[in-house]
């Protein structure tokens, strides 16, 4: 295990934010990550509900990120569940043009500080349909995977990762895990149980990956903790 301090930046929507106890069992997988990491790995999760990949540029959010992003460290950008709403067009981005227009401008303004991005799809929501998990924002995957092809930039494709682990338990498994088991409408937002699933499939996905933070996911000999 490598012995210096490794920082992780997150940027992302309300499936990845932290939440407060005031929100009840509303949960974020951002602020599960840290426990499938070594402790010399610390987090610093920027995301915030509501936003786009557009919406979190124009507030300034990236701009902040990049204030202190240093050469060496990450950023996990996880965007396309608030791109994708075309009945609020001051966030909606068109998935083949603005959406890939805006990760863009987010692998060059991390690379130019020395600092590694990595692109995530948008994770599964809740939606079964005759015995099936079936994936949404499909265009917003696709753009994602063609713009990391063509900048050459690692993505964890978190949409699929996550349908094959809710196929393997089942739909009365993976229920508790949204917000839905709690409220009864919410298919979108997770449970502190679910975000904490999500947080292990995504330090899975990391172990995949060539690249030194791999080195710190926590395995056990069950494999990932």
């Amino acid at each position: 295990m490598p012995n210096h301090r490794c920082h992780v930046y997150l940027a992302g929507d309300s499936t990845m934010q932290t939440y407060s106890l005031q929100d009840g069992r509303q949960a974020g997988w951002g602020q599960f990550i840290a426990e499938y990491f070594h402790p010399s790995v610390t987090f610093y999760n920027y995301a915030i509900g509501g936003r786009s990949t557009k919406t979190f540029i124009e507030e300034g959010r990236l701009a902040n990120i990049l204030s202190e992003i240093e050469a060496g460290d990450y950023l996990f950008v996880q965007m396309g569940h608030n791109d994708s709403t075309k009945e609020r067009p001051a966030r909606y981005t068109e998935p083949y043009q603005d959406y890939k227009q805006y990760l863009r401008q987010y692998v060059e303004g991390v690379r130019s500080k020395g600092a590694v991005p990595i692109l995530i799809t948008p994770v599964a929501r809740l939606h079964y349909v005759r015995g099936e998990f079936l994936a949404d924002f499909g265009d917003y995957c696709n753009a994602m995977k063609e713009i990391a092809a063509e900048m050459q930039v690692d993505v964890m494709d978190l949409m699929q990762a996550s349908i094959r682990y809710f196929t393997t338990i089942g739909y009365q498994a993976v229920m508790p895990f949204f917000m839905v088991s709690q409220n009864g409408d919410d298919h979108t937002h997770f449970t502190d149980v679910g975000a904490s699933q999500i947080a292990r499939i995504v330090s899975e996905e990391v172990k995949k990956l060539s690249i030194p933070l791999s080195q710190y996911v926590k395995i056990s000999e069950k494999g990932v903790t």
